[in-house]
């Protein structure tokens, strides 16, 4: 029987290939087996190592098992694209959703869809397929992302057609069609759901979904509590070049590898915690928990050699403009022309970001201790100092600049004087009504 609810498709309308996006577990197994019996397609499965700490290899066996070719199975480890190309533009915006977010889950999106898209063309896929569902954003992050770099490819969204919509329908379906399912799945598995890769760690859904629910500290898998975090800090050193990472502590480092070693030194010291009830793109509330240890370090070094090395109406702009940025990144359009445009922008703004940052970590904290640019520092101790400045700074310069930039509230205030100057005088002044209607004084014979 059929487990979709819209209406089969015709011959004309069902796809020849589909491309899915495989991680081996429980719901992308039974959709690759779905796709095969409700649309009696070819599936090619990509699955990609984006540094979610999960054997990948695993999934080639699964889609063997489940009938797929062999020439039809992706399995690709893309952790330096995803910190190269996706990761590292994005933290040159110092991009940070509602303020908080550090965007983890929604830049992986877009490389991933990117990959999809790419696959269907060398493979002659008519399709791609995902397994999120309805309610969430990713649905809208893949297609956005499939749609700009493939127009017409026909998209496959299961949870939007099936009626397999809770967990013991697909566990039902799992067993009917002989799909292993994992003990801790079947015994329900975590109370909340999660997604990994090199830049975070996300909680969502089960208990979680009770806003004003604690999560226990058992639920944390990157950093350790602040409480139980070394008494002693840690200094690191980054160098920056153009505004990326390319060495700690003197030694350099590949962009995988700095997020890498990031995370291990910021989860010792319980950086980057995040419990956060944000506005989902589709319309509703959500809460999500997240681990962002390497990424919290990345944006505080950031900001630290930009404070040095780009002048003040820059970083100005820069401000202005990230929340647009960051609201492209979390909504999909990682494609889209205005998010390039911006990109440009940003990066001819990191010419001058080179130099080198020291950070002090310490239970949960970030704490700038020094930052130097050998090249590009615009601050210039002669002008800045508070001691003898030898003529670099001319003080009484300061009073015109000051009078030029009162210039229009002075005029504000004067206007607004005279117009209580007016006011008090005619709340004084006897009115013409009053005047007439006044008694006149006849003064009496002696």
């Amino acid at each position: 029987m059929s487990t979709s609810k819209t209406k089969t498709p015709t011959a004309q309308q069902l796809p020849k290939r589909v491309v899915l996006a495989y991680s081996g577990g429980l719901d992308t197994s039974i959709i690759l087996k779905w796709l095969q019996d409700e649309y009696g397609c070819e599936v090619v499965t990509f699955t990609a190592d984006i540094g979610q700490g999960e054997e990948i290899e695993p999934a080639r066996a699964k889609a063997i098992k489940m009938g797929i070719k062999k020439e039809n199975i992706f399995i690709e480890d893309l952790r330096e694209e995803f910190v190269r190309d996706f990761v590292f533009p994005m933290f040159r915006a110092n991009a940070l959703y509602e303020g908080e977010y550090l965007l983890g889950t929604s830049i992986a999106r877009p490389l991933i869809a990117k990959r999809l898209v790419e696959i269907a063309k060398k493979t002659k896929a008519d399709a791609i397929s995902h397994g999120a569902t309805g309610k969430g954003n990713d649905q809208v992050r893949f297609e956005l992302g499939a749609y700009a770099l493939m127009p017409n490819v026909k998209v496959i969204a299961p949870w939007r057609e099936w009626d397999l919509l809770s967990r013991e329908k697909l566990l039902a379906y799992a067993d009917q069609h002989g799909i292993p399912v994992d003990f801790k799945k079947r015994k329900g598995g975590a109370p909340y759901s999660m997604d990994a890769n090199l830049l975070h760690i996300s909680y969502e859904g089960g208990i979680l979904e009770d806003p004003n629910f604690a999560p226990e500290d058992s639920m944390w898998r990157l950093t350790v509590s602040p409480e139980k975090a070394p008494s002693k800090p840690q200094i690191i050193e980054l160098t920056y070049e153009k505004g990326d990472v390319v060495a700690i502590d003197g030694k350099k480092m590949s962009p995988a590898q700095v997020l890498t070693h990031l995370n291990q030194v910021g989860g010792k010291h319980g950086i980057g915690r995040l419990d956060k009830v944000e506005n989902r793109y589709v319309g509703m509330k959500s809460r999500g928990c997240y681990e962002t240890p390497g990424g919290t370090i990345l944006l505080s070094g950031h900001r630290a050699i930009e404070s040095i090395t780009l002048d003040r109406e820059v970083l100005a702009l820069k401000d202005d403009l990230m929340p647009r940025y960051a609201r492209l990144v979390y909504n999909g359009y990682w494609f889209s022309p205005e998010r390039e445009l911006l990109q440009g922008l940003i990066d001819a703004s990191q010419a001058t970001a080179n130099g080198k940052v020291r950070l002090k970590l310490y239970k949960g904290t970030i704490m700038c201790v020094g930052r130097e640019s050998a090249t590009d520092s615009l601050f210039d101790a002669k002008i800045s100092t508070f001691d003898d400045d030898g003529g670099a700074y001319n003080q009484a310069d300061a009073g015109g600049f000051i009078k030029l930039n009162a210039l229009r509230m002075r005029i504000a205030g004067n206007l607004k004087a005279s117009r209580a100057a007016s006011a008090r005088a005619q709340s004084k002044a006897p009115s013409k009504a009053a005047a007439k209607k006044a008694p006149v004084k006849v003064a009496k014979k002696k």
